[in-house]
């Protein structure tokens, strides 16, 4: 079990907060807001109304103890900014930093967050591709150069072994898994057969994965 500090509890923290306990982890939910902490507080082991810009009460809160502080805050860039550091100089050993814009996440990036993330950019990124082919189930942008793939087999791979379709050789990806009704089968052989309806994960260059998208889409 980890232990998580979710500052700032608005829908994206909030939903970040719940979710890492619904998966058994210690969840430290922060927020300058009484009535989002009050919202919260039957959803996370310990909810607490704060000063988020305040480094002897984050201190006092025990946030140099926990293994990941997630910065989730909204519009208020000089909190944001101000806690990440705050959190970074307590020495939180990852701090992930939810940013608005590329420059408040250069200016995460600078001040020490070992991850920021953009929800509303990426969510777009992820309904776009969607939206593109009805073969495209999500999709995820790892970095700039690589990204993962969950697409429904195509037709034209029913009853073909991976080794036949040769899916490496053709687009340059990985198939990682296999999600096939209620199971998962990780790191499938090249001896197993795509079946209708089966969704393929796969990992590969960005590049090579929009070629793959333009083949489901045809």
């Amino acid at each position: 079990m980890k232990s998580f500090a979710v500052i700032g509890c608005g829908r994206f923290g909030s939903a970040v907060a719940r979710t890492l306990y619904e998966l058994g982890n210690e969840v430290l939910a922060i927020d300058g807001d009484e009535e989002m902490v009050e919202a919260i507080s039957q959803d996370v082991t310990h909810a607490v109304q704060a000063d988020v810009m305040d480094e002897g009460v984050l201190h006092e809160l025990g946030l140099s103890n926990v293994d990941v502080a997630i910065v989730s805050i909204g519009s208020d860039m000089q909190a944001s900014i101000m806690a990440t550091l705050i959190v970074k100089e307590l020495g939180v050993p990852k701090v992930i930093a939810k940013a608005q814009s590329e420059l408040h996440g250069k200016v995460l990036k600078k001040i020490g967050a070992d991850k920021v993330i953009f929800p509303e950019r990426d969510m777009g990124v992820r309904v776009a591709h969607n939206l593109a082919s009805q073969s495209i189930i999500d999709y995820i942008e790892l970095s700039p150069d690589y990204s993962i793939l969950e697409i429904t087999a195509i037709p034209a791979w029913y009853g073909k072994t991976l080794e036949t379709l040769k899916l490496r050789n053709k687009f340059g990806i990985n198939v990682m898994a296999i999600k096939r009704y209620d199971s998962i089968i990780v790191s499938p052989e090249p001896e197993e057969k795509v079946n209708i309806g089966d969704v393929l994960v796969v990992l590969g260059n960005t590049n090579d994965i929009s070629r793959l998208e333009s083949k489901a889409g045809e």
